[in-house]
């Protein structure tokens, strides 16, 4: 197995990257996360990889972090979910906000996860709790275990509008006001975004 890549980045599409490694171009998909998270074309970089290995194919999947990387093989091992449904779970959700969505069993989060039905959200929930288990901090971030689904819905809502993972997650932060009230959380993100709220 190829466990990660470096060299410079040739080029990048929707949902891929093209990484020079050597003189030899390798074809990465990759979350729309970790996408955001690449530096300028032509930048060094080193990207964990997952090999997917079919009788007519042999695909490469790209990551920002071995915790991604993890998260997407766990994701893999589920009935129904193939690597392209994997990618967009995590396109849509942080591997931290899977395993509490997991954890809580969170069905409805999980299901607004387009390719995500209520019967494969299930599944991913009875088969991945014991695997991802609740991470550590989570909850204390949030504000209290209670309010997590808060920050999860608004931060669904956000992601819906267009913004990425890592520009939510950083827009969601520093919020004073009631941490169970996502209508407010959101706000409090789009005006720190620059959207209108």
């Amino acid at each position: 197995m190829i466990a990660f890549l470096s060299g410079r980045i040739a080029g990048r599409g929707p949902g891929e990257v093209l990484l020079d490694v050597g003189g030899v171009g390798y074809r990465l998909f990759v979350t729309t996360n970790s996408l955001a998270a690449l530096p300028a074309d032509g930048d060094e970089i080193t990207i964990w990889t997952h090999l997917h290995v079919r009788e007519d194919e042999l695909s490469l999947y790209g990551f920002e972090s071995a915790e991604e990387r993890s998260a997407f093989q766990r994701l893999i091992t589920v009935s129904g979910v193939g690597p392209k449904v994997a990618l967009g779970v995590l396109s849509a959700l942080t591997p931290d906000t899977l395993a509490c969505a997991v954890a809580s069993e969170d069905v409805a989060l999980l299901s607004s996860v387009p390719g995500i039905g209520k019967k494969t959200a299930q599944r991913l929930c009875l088969e991945l709790r014991d695997k991802l288990g609740a991470p550590e901090g989570l909850a204390a971030r949030s504000g209290a275990a209670a309010t997590a689904p808060a920050r999860d819905e608004a931060a669904v809502a956000l992601l819906s509008m267009g913004f990425s993972s890592p520009e939510v997650d950083a827009a969601l932060r520093g919020f004073e006001g009631d941490p169970a009230d996502a209508a407010a959380l959101v706000k409090h993100a789009l005006k720190r975004l620059g959207a209108p709220a």
